[in-house]
């Protein structure tokens, strides 16, 4: 029993090992074939869990709802047109679930604080306690202006600043011009800093 249980796993992974890009996981999936939308799932669960806890700032919730999306996505896989790129078609699913949990929440019992361990480290151990303690302190003061923002102004920041995606791709996942980009990214960072100073006035 056990020797075909390894033979089972071993033959999924190299059925997996066969799939080398999205078109042809999504021609698989098309065709039947569950097994190979596990390579779509491996390859973008980590940037869809950052996605989404960028957007509803609750890791469980980013969880939930990334693994949520991937359900709902290889349902309507079907339907998915190979021309165009997977994960674009796929985050507005997931968009589209995180805002309307951020809708019908009537209050965020958690921060966006959690994102703290995930993102660019903004202090340095070898510190001394004094300039350690002073950034912690900034670095609060920074996650309590993100919570803050409304959800489409932390959306473009975690996008451009944590992910540091390229306009032309914040564009093309937001369904958005460029321009519309840029714009939107200035006036999130300028409510950001705007937050930021009311806090140290």
């Amino acid at each position: 029993m056990e020797r075909a249980e390894s033979l089972l796993v071993q033959d999924r992974t190299v059925r997996m090992r066969s799939v080398t890009n999205d078109a042809h996981a999504i021609a698989l999936c098309q065709a039947g074939n569950r097994m190979a939308y596990g390579f779509l799932v491996e390859r973008y669960k980590e940037r869809a869990y950052y996605s989404a806890l960028g957007i509803v700032r609750s890791h469980e919730a980013a969880l939930d709802l990334s693994q949520d999306a991937f359900v709902r996505a290889f349902r309507a896989i079907k339907r998915f047109d190979p021309a165009k790129k997977f994960y674009t078609w796929y985050y507005q699913i997931l968009r589209n679930l995180c805002l309307n949990f951020i809708r019908d929440q009537k209050r965020h019992a958690k921060t966006f604080s959690e994102v703290d361990e995930t993102i660019r480290r903004l202090t340095d151990e070898t510190q001394d306690a004094s300039v350690l303690a002073e950034q912690n302190e900034l670095k609060k003061a920074l996650w309590e202006a993100m919570d803050d923002l409304k959800p489409q102004e932390r959306e473009i920041i975690v996008l451009k600043d944590f992910q540091d995606l390229a306009y032309k791709d914040i564009a093309e996942l937001l369904q958005i011009p460029i321009g519309t980009v840029m714009s939107r990214l200035f006036n999130a960072r300028r409510a950001l800093k705007a937050k930021l100073e009311r806090m140290y006035l």
